[in-house]
């Protein structure tokens, strides 16, 4: 690891405008404490599994998959924020996003709840399994990808499930129906027998070898961060942003360090101190030769803020990627767009190092900065999970999140499952490190 970043060193987003319109269009759904008259009522998703009543109190959301519906068991009104804002866009249809001109979600107005939504059947194990089965089924877009025949998958659970029992039977038994999907947005926590059963796949070569070799990835994680202050920026580095961002300058190289693209300040917000930090660093990266912007060990946040960050180093507006749910039938791929920072830029030439520990929002910042012609990716190929991470708590407590969109670049490549490809491949993490 070492010599491969010294050597990278040494020889080397106020807009963001994510929508199809104006975020004028996009507008609060709560007014006065209230929800607006125009869009009380119930709607469905296009995609995503969701069904939510919208109640003059606020919203009350369902999960929908299959034959099956069932309350959001959180005990919040809007659990993931995804009902803050809302846009007309025709006849009977709204867009709620969780900030204007964010990733939108789009519904259909429906006279009443799906009568399954007030189904009284007990969730006994057995029909977890075909619920989880089912929201597979209807929002997971990468079988294929994996090799994975899921039409035999499930039929081999049907099979089994008047043998699912309790808690370690289904356990069991989703382990086997989603074995092989090695997706870093999949993941299911739960509880059997007074003890802690998890699925957490998807770590990648690197990480894989993190942990047999040297334990916890924690630890790693601490000794990486070390070598960035210690060694590249020779104890010259600023350690900001709750331990978030590293920067610092080595001659005339520029470096920053985005750990996370979310959580920089000290509410857990992020724009406002992201602002701060790269304020301060882009003063004095000015007249630097090259700026290089380490994303490697990123461990992802929101695409709102990567396509934030990537505006610092924007010449002017460009099409990032598109994105859009797995069945959102008749909606179009919504366009993100990189847009020109109004604070300071740099606007030379950008190294982007990125590799196989880069995930998610790490991803979509490595993808927007490709779509600028002063940025190169150097590294490893991404991780491969550039969906957002979708929440599907299930009604027996446990917790279940998955992918559910489909990400373009703007020539209409996806990348999810195989990684984003760098532009100059060098070894970032070698086996030895």
């Amino acid at each position: 690891m070492r010599a491969s970043l010294l050597t990278l060193v040494a020889g080397a987003i106020a807009a963001t405008l994510l929508g199809l319109a104006m975020a004028d269009d996009d507008r609060p759904v709560m007014r006065n404490g209230r929800v607006v008259p125009a869009i009380q009522g119930v709607w469905r998703s296009r995609g995503y599994g969701y069904v939510v009543r919208m109640e003059s109190r606020g919203p009350e959301l369902f999960h929908v998959a299959g034959e099956f519906c069932y309350p959001d068991p959180r005990g919040e009104r809007d659990p993931d924020g995804i009902f803050e804002y809302y846009r007309q866009i025709g006849s009977g249809a709204v867009a709620f996003s969780s900030e204007p001109g964010d990733s939108r979600y789009v519904f259909d107005r429906v006279p009443r709840l799906p009568s399954a939504c007030t189904d009284r059947t007990p969730w006994t194990q057995s029909r977890i399994a075909a619920l989880v089965a089912a929201i597979f089924t209807d929002l997971y877009p990468s079988f294929a990808e994996f090799g994975i025949d899921w039409k035999a998958r499930v039929a081999a659970l049907e099979s089994q499930r008047a043998k699912i029992m309790d808690d370690t039977s289904l356990f069991d038994a989703l382990r086997t129906l989603l074995a092989g999907i090695e997706d870093a947005h999949v993941e299911l926590h739960g509880s059997a027998e007074g003890r802690s059963v998890e699925l957490v796949p998807g770590d990648g070569p690197t990480l894989m070898h993190v942990a047999a070799k040297f334990g916890p990835e924690q630890q790693w994680r601490q000794a990486y961060r070390r070598e960035i202050l210690d060694t590249i920026l020779q104890g010259k580095g600023h350690d900001v942003a709750n331990g978030h961002v590293i920067w610092g300058r080595v001659r005339d190289v520029g470096y920053i360090n985005l750990l996370t693209l979310f959580g920089y300040g000290p509410d857990g917000g992020g724009r406002a101190a992201a602002d701060a930090v790269f304020d301060r660093a882009f003063a004095a990266f000015e007249g630097a030769r090259a700026v290089i912007v380490d994303v490697s060990s990123n461990t992802g946040g929101s695409d709102a803020f990567a396509l934030h960050v990537a505006s610092r180093f924007a010449d002017r507006r460009r099409l990032a990627f598109t994105k859009i749910g797995v069945g959102a039938q008749g909606v179009e791929p919504q366009p993100l767009y990189v847009e020109p920072s109004t604070r300071s830029r740099y606007l030379g030439p950008v190294y982007v190092l990125m590799s196989d520990v880069t995930v998610s929002a790490g991803e979509i910042f490595a993808l927007s900065m490709r779509s600028l012609p002063n940025a190169v990716l150097v590294g490893g190929d991404t991780r491969g999970a550039f969906s957002d991470a979708i929440d599907k708590p299930l009604p027996n407590g446990w917790k279940l999140n998955l992918s559910a969109e489909i990400y373009r670049d703007p020539e209409g490549r996806s990348y999810e499952t195989k990684g984003l490809p760098p532009q100059l491949k060098r070894e970032v993490f070698p086996r030895t490190s």
